[in-house]
């Protein structure tokens, strides 16, 4: 796995410029008796190792925020009491100093994956559902990201349809009010559960977002023709990124005769066609599959065949969801035309309790949330200037409002061994999904 964790260049200063310079000033002192020597500029470069390009700075450091100094010259008295200024001699800003590429933070997360157990402790006493507890040990993270992505698993189709579990799920609408209290701002829907609740569900979820939340972006699903040709592009700082969102299939459940482009789907030829459309219009296209085999903690060559069509075809960023379990990162690499993706195969689950007891259990409790800088370099092209994953998890409590998702850092030994989940696979633990986690991540994760 090649997993280049910084993509902005190295800047380093022209040592022979200052030489001169500093030659340069010394004789103009000798033979003037000059007291002011002026400040060297520097010039910047780039260093490029092994091909790749890095950043000076470690690595390990990651989504580090810059700080900004405020150096103003200082205010004294003078001996009559009045205000006077004296001028501090500074350093001049260097172009590289005052240099600022635009930056997109962006944050996905895998599943939301509402089993019949979970659903029961979403209900309140009053008889409604809220989700909120959910979502609230990682809501600042989410609100704090300029673009939030979702991997809604289950349809929303409102209670009346009835709200019910595997293997055909219905969420009622509580659950999207939740979603975007959260703070995510584009809700992938191509899933293989998308149409459980036949044409009739599909709509109902589509008109939800439609007249509830018209701001947010819902992708995978459509109600026309229209809708599944238009290409999703979130702008911010000049930076135009392309979303897109497929799913391998739908359990079977044929799409409605009168509208074949209700679901979009792994068809070859249309997201070929998607993927054109989107690098014309945009600067940075995101790909979010749902594919893989559920509970395997690896890529399929499936996966791998797909990622290639993507990669050929110059996508920037794939981060896939379906197989329930995290599966690793990688950074395809194009050594000829220096083209890169970033791909993540697999984020697991975000929120999870299913009612199975067995071994591998404990893994589908183990998530990811993605977390990209998406920026430009100084010729103005795209780039992906940082990335990481945080590990999260998703504790068990049998009781209202008692199952929520957290980071993994966060969590305690002591909490996970209180867990409902042992109950289904002894084996989960902190430690346990921290081994996991180094095992499919390495040091990629935090």
């Amino acid at each position: 796995m090649n997993c280049l964790r910084r993509g902005v260049t190295v800047k380093r200063k022209n040592i022979s410029y200052y030489v001169v310079s500093m030659l340069l000033a010394v004789f103009l002192v000798a033979c003037n008796g000059a007291k002011d020597t002026k400040n060297a500029e520097t010039t910047t470069g780039e260093q490029e190792v092994s091909g790749e390009m890095i950043q000076s700075e470690d690595s390990s450091e990651g989504f580090k925020e810059n700080d900004d100094n405020d150096d103003s010259a200082s205010d004294k008295q003078d001996s009559t009491g009045q205000s006077s200024t004296t001028e501090e001699t500074k350093e001049q800003p260097t172009e590289e100093e005052t240099f600022s590429q635009p930056e997109i933070e962006l944050i996905m997360v895998g599943d939301v994956l509402l089993h019949d157990r979970l659903e029961a402790c979403a209900k309140q006493e009053d008889g409604s559902y809220r989700y909120e507890a959910l979502f609230a040990p990682m809501k600042d993270e989410i609100q704090a990201a300029d673009l939030a992505i979702v991997n809604q698993e289950v349809l929303i189709g409102g209670e009346e349809l009835g709200i019910t579990g595997y293997p055909c799920f219905n969420a009622p609408f509580t659950l999207g009010d939740a979603l975007v209290d959260a703070g995510f701002d584009v809700v992938c829907h191509a899933t293989n559960h998308t149409m459980d609740k036949q044409k009739r569900g599909l709509l109902s979820c589509i008109n939800f977002w439609k007249t509830s939340y018209p701001d947010i972006a819902v992708l995978g699903m459509n109600e026309t023709q229209e809708e599944r040709d238009e290409i999703y592009i979130y702008e911010q700082e000049g930076i135009k990124v392309a979303i897109l969102n497929y799913t391998y299939g739908t359990n079977g459940i044929k799409l409605p005769s009168d509208m074949p482009f209700a679901v979009n789907l792994l068809d070859e030829e249309k997201v070929v066609a998607d993927i054109k459309k989107a690098e014309e219009l945009a600067d940075f296209t995101i790909v979010c599959p749902h594919w893989g085999t559920e509970y395997v903690l690896k890529q399929t060559k499936e996966q791998e065949r797909w990622a290639k069509i993507f990669f050929d075809n110059g996508v920037d960023l794939v981060i896939g969801t379906h197989p329930h379990v995290i599966e690793p990162v990688e950074m395809m690499y194009d050594v000829t035309t220096g083209h890169k993706m970033l791909v993540y195969y697999s984020l697991g689950n975000f929120v999870n309790w299913s009612g199975e007891s067995r071994d591998g259990v404990a893994n589908r409790f183990l998530g990811g949330m993605a977390k990209v800088t998406i920026s430009l370099d100084e010729g103005g092209n795209p780039m992906i200037a940082d990335y990481g994953v945080i590990a999260t998890v998703t504790h068990i409590e049998n009781k209202t409002n008692g199952v929520y998702t957290t980071r993994l850092s966060e969590y305690t030994q002591e909490l996970s061994l209180t867990s409902e989940v042992i109950k289904q696979d002894d084996v989960f633990s902190k430690e346990y999904l921290e081994g996991v986690a180094d095992k499919v991540w390495g040091d990629l994760w935090e």
